[in-house]
């Protein structure tokens, strides 16, 4: 593989990939606590809220996934 024009190594995939996932959690944990704060706000609030969290969550499952795929202890 190379990516702009260096080579990119199995490491370096993984390392990206761990740091991705990291993202993607702390992402899902800030969108969780739109829940709380949309929770004053109604019903429809709450579900806009929901969604977004569901596709936060989501996002990271997938890329949790790819790391359990290649073996890789998820990172807490």
């Amino acid at each position: 593989h190379q990516r702009n024009g260096k080579p990119v190594t199995q490491a370096t995939e993984h390392a990206e990939l761990i740091a991705s996932y990291r993202k993607l959690a702390a992402e899902a944990a800030r969108k969780a606590n739109l829940v709380k704060a949309a929770s004053t706000k109604g019903p429809s609030a709450i579900a806009t809220a929901n969604a977004t969290v569901s596709k936060a969550v989501r996002r990271r499952d997938v890329a949790a996934s790819k790391l359990t795929k290649l073996g890789i202890a998820l990172p807490e």
